[in-house]
């Protein structure tokens, strides 16, 4: 909310459609370009992992046996992939915004109403849920404290880097509209959507002992639930893995379009070379996705990795754009390269980190090393609290 009428100042006098439209106003475009290869590549990574969540999500309840002696799990890959694709490439993020708000709509109404209920009826009621999973299930602090610090390290910064974020604050008419739809967001996605999704865990938890974590609810819905009203919870559910994948996708498009592709060649494209190219930069990016997503096995490590590939890489630049008027395109760049690179390295490798923390937290704490001396030693030439860049 802090951040929205910095954004909203700046979007006020330059035309932004993306989050390194941002960065380019405040340092250059070169840093600007290295920005939309990080957030395009790890926004590739997230919507490879919703892809894999939904896969799961359908080969755990509507497809169980693929046709033809298919695997289920690939053929329900490439089903729920080539949908999300096809309406966010042919409809962009008009499409994006109503199939989200109708998906919602959905997902609040089967998860409360449906899911919720016949879950604890089949157990016998919330003493019998206590009874049957540990204690320590239903305590907000039963969280290791270095976890805990993992998550936050990972997940919070995603906010200040996040190129969705970014877009529906422009889409937004003003800084009042967009403060409002951030609270309503934020009000549906933490205290309803995290408690009833964790909620609907321990239900799972209580009747599966020996199910993948990552399977049990869907087993949940198919087990629990009458026919009919399964067929209406799994729906909210696609529609919870959809709304994020095709945001996702649309972002990481966004970024390949207009952050590099345009950028590399220098000059702006037409609007119908331009639409044109974003759709067949969501499809290949959608193909590729779901390519990843076959070579995952887990979707919240497939989450948490791009999460940290970008905020290793992002967070601490983008920090300094917003509040430190010392700093340089040198240093965000230097910033950009340490964090990212590191980041990625301990990732991949799987190198052993000091103290357990993760690697975004090397990769910050790195970025953040390298972004001020760099900056002070190479400040930008007549610095200046905003910079601009126009296409020649």
């Amino acid at each position: 909310m802090f951040l929205i009428p910095r954004v909203k100042a700046v979007e006020a006098t330059e035309k932004l459609l993306t989050y390194p439209d941002f960065l380019r106003v405040r340092y250059d475009g070169k840093v600007a370009f290295v920005a939309g290869l990080i957030s395009g590549i790890g926004y590739l990574g997230f919507t490879g992992a919703q892809v894999l969540a939904g896969a799961k999500l359908m080969s755990g309840s509507v497809m169980p046996a693929a046709p033809f002696g298919l695997d289920p799990l690939q053929t329900s890959l490439w089903v729920i992939g080539t949908i999300i694709i096809l309406y966010t490439a042919l409809g962009g993020l008009k499409a994006v915004i109503y199939t989200d708000t109708a998906q919602w709509i959905v997902l609040l109404t089967g998860l409360i109403f449906f899911a919720i209920p016949f879950s604890l009826s089949r157990i016998g009621g919330f003493a019998a849920l206590r009874a049957a999973v540990p204690a320590g299930h239903f305590s907000l602090f039963n969280l290791e404290p270095v976890r805990f610090a993992n998550w936050m390290v990972t997940i919070i910064p995603i906010w200040v880097i996040g190129m969705t974020l970014y877009q529906r604050i422009y889409a937004c008419r003003g800084e009042k509209e967009a403060k409002k739809a951030w609270f309503i967001a934020g009000l549906f996605e933490y205290p309803v959507m995290a408690f009833t999704g964790v909620f609907l865990g321990v239900c799972a938890r209580a009747l599966f002992h020996d199910v993948e974590a990552e399977m049990a609810i869907p087993k949940l819905l198919t087990v629990v639930l009458p026919a009919g009203i399964t067929g209406i919870v799994v729906a909210a559910y696609f529609s919870a893995i959809m709304s994020t994948a095709d945001s996702c996708l649309m972002a990481s498009s966004g970024n390949l379009v207009n952050d590099v592709v345009e950028r590399w060649r220098g000059k702006r494209l037409a609007m119908h070379t331009s639409i044109r190219l974003s759709q067949a930069g969501t499809f290949a990016i959608g193909i590729a996705a779901i390519a990843l997503a076959s070579g995952f096995t887990s979707v919240l490590n497939g989450i948490l990795n791009a999460y940290a590939f970008m905020v290793g890489g992002l967070f601490v630049p983008t920090l300094g754009a917003y509040f430190w008027e010392g700093r340089s395109s040198a240093g965000a760049l230097a910033g950009m390269f340490a964090g990212g690179g590191l980041t990625l390295y301990l990732t991949l490798s799987g190198a052993a980190t000091p103290f357990g923390l993760d690697a975004a937290f090397w990769g910050i704490l790195c970025s953040a090393a390298v972004f001020v001396p760099v900056s002070r030693l190479i400040p930008d030439p007549g610095a200046s609290s905003l910079r601009t860049e126009s296409f020649p």
